[in-house]
């Protein structure tokens, strides 16, 4: 169902079932699954492919140019998964040719009003980023990361899976899987996401040895790889810590502890 005041480009390709409501516009190279709504007032522009059973809210501008001053026209997407919940005023931009071409959010994520997903960001599953969340270009949030209300994260930077930031933190390294972290400048770690985990099924002997091994890495006192190394003596037999050292490992940006 179309309202007869949006405006939906013809060469658009939504599911029959898809809703646009009042004042809605809709670009031409847009393509919408099945069940998605776009409530009223809403921007779909840019070569933006969102899945089915969406709800995006009013004021949200989905697949506009990226803020990056090297865009110059060319193709790049914005893909957006099945079931998300995209609230009033939320902005995500395309990606950049120089970036992988791709801003990409997973499914079942809510995001929240005035968050804005800048280009070549990768959101996982199960994502919630609350209020007046800003993620520079080339962030990623793995799977069930939650992040508090204003928080602002810089480029390049990469938040694990199952990790907690609190409200007001900003962040400009990396944040370890199965991690509480807040704080501005620096960010700190503050144990392990036991909340968290729990409601998503973990096991207490797991949680248990995530907690230590999180305890080992905030340690100040032990060098980087020494401290890797103790933990994968302790637990390595465990995925949850070969995740959480592997994900230490390969950071380009440093960790935060």
């Amino acid at each position: 169902m179309i309202h007869p005041t949006a405006t939906v480009h013809p060469e658009a390709i939504l599911h029959p079932s898809v809703e646009v409501g009042p004042w809605c516009t809709v670009g031409p190279h847009v393509k919408i699954g099945s069940g998605s709504k776009l409530m009223s007032h809403v921007v779909v522009e840019g070569w933006t492919t969102i899945g089915e059973e969406n709800v995006i809210y009013p004021f949200s501008v989905l697949g506009a140019i990226p803020q990056d001053k090297k865009y110059h026209g060319e193709k790049t997407e914005l893909i957006i998964g099945n079931r998300n919940t995209i609230r009033e005023s939320v902005t995500f931009n395309l990606g950049t040719a120089g970036g992988g071409g791709k801003t990409v959010v997973g499914d079942d994520c809510l995001i929240m009003a005035y968050t804005h997903l800048g280009h070549d960001c990768i959101v996982g599953n199960h994502c919630v980023i609350s209020n007046y969340g800003g993620l520079a270009g080339h962030v990623i949030l793995e799977d069930h990361v939650i992040i508090g209300g204003m928080v602002g994260i810089s480029q390049w930077v990469r938040v694990g899976c199952y990790s907690y930031i609190g409200g007001q933190s900003g962040l400009e390294r990396d944040v370890p899987p199965f991690t509480i972290a807040l704080g501005a400048r620096p960010t700190v770690i503050k144990g392990a996401n036991i909340v968290g985990l729990k409601r998503r099924g973990f096991a207490t002997e797991t949680i248990q040895k995530i907690n230590e091994a999180i305890k080992l890495w905030s340690r100040p006192d032990i060098q980087k790889e020494q401290c890797l190394l103790e933990i994968e003596s302790q637990f390595g037999d465990l995925p949850e810590v070969q995740a959480f050292t592997k994900f230490i490992r390969v950071s380009e940006t440093g960790v935060v502890k």
